[in-house]
């Protein structure tokens, strides 16, 4: 301010003021922050302080006091300071006004963006909502094709393997047709073999009667051949005994001498004897034993 450089004021007399003059009172600096809450006094000229010395008891050539005249000045310095504070407490008010409106304004541009904040974190507190809602249903629609992609892989493994089972079913296919058409040229020969087959049948009655017939016969021959047989058993037994007779009286013939027939053939040769002479016999005895006795 204006009254930092002025002079430190005068010192005090013993027993009052100088000459009836009251002391004008003494304008305080203001506080210094920092310095022990006390005021701060203006520093002192050392040559104010030499004049303070020698002028104390010593008066101008005007008849007049030297301090009166340093009271003066100090008094319209001091007037100085006055009117330049209240100067600066004017300018003090204006700018206290201004900024307590320009405070005003901005406590309402403060509430106006409180309020601009608030909708913009409503706003955004649902962009927020929704973006998490859509995230949501990405991972949901996401979960749901991973899904439908393990089940796309294995529909193409199903398709894979109704591909090889079509091809196996296509070559039994192919193997049933030929054999289709096998069983089909078969059935068209169905009335040749049942042809056949009825007359394998009539040819297999006709040998059934035959081997009947056959049979018959066979035991006819059997029965017939059994008789035959007893009969050349009896025979061949006549033979030997005719035989044995034949030998005894070739014996006794021997023994008696030979005896002659006129026919010119013994008897004996006829039974198969050469010694005697008798003409042989062309039936041979072949007796055979029935298998079947």
């Amino acid at each position: 301010m204006s009254g930092r450089n002025r002079g430190p004021p005068p010192p005090s007399m013993k027993g009052g003021s100088y000459g009836g003059l009251q002391q004008a009172p003494v304008h305080q600096p203001p506080f210094v922050r920092g310095l022990g809450g006390g005021p701060v006094p203006p520093p002192l000229r050392p040559s104010m302080m030499d004049d303070g010395r020698e002028t104390q008891f010593r008066v101008d050539p005007r008849g007049l006091p030297q301090h009166l005249s340093v009271i003066e000045d100090r008094l319209v310095a001091q007037n100085q300071d006055v009117q330049g504070l209240l100067a600066d407490n004017q300018r003090l008010a204006a700018t206290h006004v201004a900024l307590k409106q320009e405070l005003e304004v901005a406590q309402n541009e403060l509430q106006r963006m409180m309020h601009y904040i608030d909708s913009l974190r409503a706003e955004e507190d649902i962009m927020m909502r929704e973006m998490y809602d859509k995230s949501m249903r990405s991972e949901m629609e996401l979960r749901e094709v991973d899904a439908m992609r393990a089940d796309v892989q294995n529909v193409r493994a199903d398709i894979k393997e109704f591909t090889s089972s079509k091809q196996d079913l296509a070559s039994q296919v192919h193997v049933m047709t030929q054999d289709l058409a096998r069983l089909t040229a078969d059935l068209l020969q169905i009335p040749t073999l049942t042809a056949e087959i009825e007359n394998t049948k009539q040819e297999l009655q006709r040998a059934r009667a035959a081997i009947d017939g056959e049979k018959k016969g066979y035991a006819e021959n059997y029965e017939h051949g059994k008789v035959m047989e007893q009969k050349l058993v009896a025979m061949a037994r006549e033979l030997e005994k005719l035989q044995a007779e034949i030998a005894n009286s070739e014996k006794r013939g021997r023994a008696t001498g030979p005896v002659g027939h006129p026919g010119g053939v013994a008897y004996g040769a006829g039974y198969g004897n050469h010694e005697a002479g008798y003409p042989v016999n062309p039936y041979q005895p072949n007796y055979v034993m029935n298998p079947y006795q």
